[in-house]
């Protein structure tokens, strides 16, 4: 068992070897977090999906629908709802579904934005689990929770491939979040 663990950590550490930060973008004072140079490595990329799976495979939960958030957590989305055989669902900027669409709108650490999904494309009572590449402030994500809840879905796990602690973002979700990384 011990040798597991310390695989799954050797390829987190080596996920996380691969995200540099880039100052100031995309305005003064963001220290960005560029998960794009993982998709140049494919045994990195790999081993990304294949950590959010195991991480639910070993929760024992049940998932219906993954949800991802624009734009990054359609990198990794729908991997995931492909390994779990289950449904892909993205939740996008405002303006860009068609058909009737149901929104929320949530300030980020650098703006305020509007975020919206299709309205048929929940059911009632599916397990849903939300993924996007990154926690910061917590306003992506809560704000997909919220959609979630109007949607009269069973949010069972927010997931993220980083997330950085000092900002708090967690605290604005209130269902169980696991993160790969911790900054």
């Amino acid at each position: 068992m011990a040798e597991n663990v310390e695989s799954k950590q050797a390829r987190i550490d080596r996920l996380k070897a691969n995200i540099p930060t880039v100052p100031d973008f995309p305005k003064p004072g963001i220290l960005f977090w560029d998960i794009m140079p993982i998709m140049q490595n494919p045994e990195v990329f790999s081993d990304s999906v294949a950590l959010l799976e195991e991480h639910v495979k070993e929760s024992g939960i049940k998932v219906d629908v993954v949800v991802g958030l624009e734009a990054r957590g359609f990198l990794f989305g729908p991997l995931l709802a492909l390994r779990l055989n289950c449904a892909f669902v993205p939740v996008r900027k405002a303006g860009k579904l068609p058909g009737e669409t149901v929104k929320c709108s949530y300030t980020l650490e650098y703006g305020k934005d509007t975020v919206e999904v299709q309205k048929n494309s929940i059911k009632p009572n599916q397990n849903v689990l939300i993924v996007d590449d990154l926690i910061a402030t917590g306003g992506t994500m809560a704000s997909a929770c919220q959609l979630m809840e109007s949607m009269q879905a069973n949010i069972v796990e927010c997931l993220a491939v980083v997330e950085l602690d000092d900002l708090k973002g967690r605290d604005k979700i209130k269902y169980p979040v696991h993160s790969l990384i911790h900054c």
